[in-house]
């Protein structure tokens, strides 16, 4: 079977290219390295039929500042899969699956607990909102070409060298520069990349839309331990909420680029976790918790 991947450069798209090509031929689309060197969201490109699609590629992993900035969500997330479907539209014979990679984002929630798929979708921030309206245009040329579609609503991704925020947190434990504040009690969704890569082909076939979660919904202060472990650190030391809410209302003057500030200090101290009794149901969804799993 041929299988088409975008973004295979990526954090994600490397452990799914990994688990792919084991089993099938896999053609990939990126910037670089690939078998069809493009970009998505300037140019429709020309491929080979092939029977599952998979969509890795987007723009996440940082705060847009300016109007370019904002466009650029839209510009690959949205115009870069509009694009790869036109492609896809040009062929005679329609792939028999496409597999969305999406984000827990899309319901545009700060905080909540156990939070399923038929939450409305609330985002209003460029990643989440292209996001969403991305998820409608794949819905939307599936059920008009008869194609199965799934949509993967994902939360944090672990694995080695992770982007964003888990990036972050792993340096400043490795650096001794790392806090939990107010004990690190917030419990936060996360999903191993590379159990992600592993359902791709049963999510392919039976279709649908999903959140993926390791299950447990670690806190702040239970992955802290971990990662301490790896590196032979000691316990991280614990900042009390009052200082850390000085910190972040002088934070709020400096704007986004504060190390905290009030917005910052929400994220990191109230829970926000995903329920995955679908994938479990439908699927046999059965990942690796993260605590356990982690090296």
């Amino acid at each position: 079977m041929k299988v088409i991947l975008t973004g295979a450069s990526g954090f994600l798209g490397k452990h799914i290219y990994n688990e792919l090509m084991a089993k099938y031929e896999v053609l990939t689309i990126s910037r670089q390295d690939a078998d069809f060197k493009l970009n998505l969201s300037l140019d429709v490109p020309q491929l080979p039929t092939t029977e599952l699609v998979v969509h890795c590629a987007g723009k996440a992993h940082s705060i847009p500042n300016t109007s370019e900035e904002i466009k650029a969500f839209f510009d690959v997330n949205l115009t870069g899969t509009a694009n790869l479907l036109a492609g896809l539209s040009n062929n005679s014979t329609l792939p028999k699956a496409f597999v969305f990679i999406s984000t827990v984002a899309v319901y545009g929630c700060e905080s909540g607990n156990m939070i399923n798929e038929d939450h409305p979708l609330n985002a209003t921030d460029p990643y989440g909102e292209s996001k969403i309206k991305a998820e409608r245009l794949v819905q939307d040329w599936c059920g008009k070409n008869n194609v199965i579609c799934a949509i993967l609503r994902l939360p944090l991704l672990v694995g080695e060298n992770p982007p964003g925020n888990l990036g972050s947190m792993i340096k400043g434990i490795k650096n001794g520069y790392y806090f939990n504040i107010g004990g690190g009690k917030a419990r936060k969704s996360m999903v191993f990349a590379k159990d992600i890569a592993k359902i791709i082909p049963k999510v392919a076939h039976q279709g649908g839309v999903y959140n993926f979660t390791d299950g447990y919904h670690p806190s702040f202060s239970e992955l802290a331990l971990v990662i301490n472990k790896t590196f032979g650190k000691k316990r991280n030391l614990n900042m009390p909420l009052w200082i850390a809410n000085a910190i972040a209302k002088l934070g709020d003057l400096l704007g986004d680029k504060a190390p905290l500030n009030s917005k910052k200090l929400k994220k990191i101290t109230t829970d926000l976790t995903f329920d995955d009794s679908k994938a479990k149901k439908e699927l046999n969804w059965n990942p690796m918790p993260v605590l356990s799993g982690w090296k």
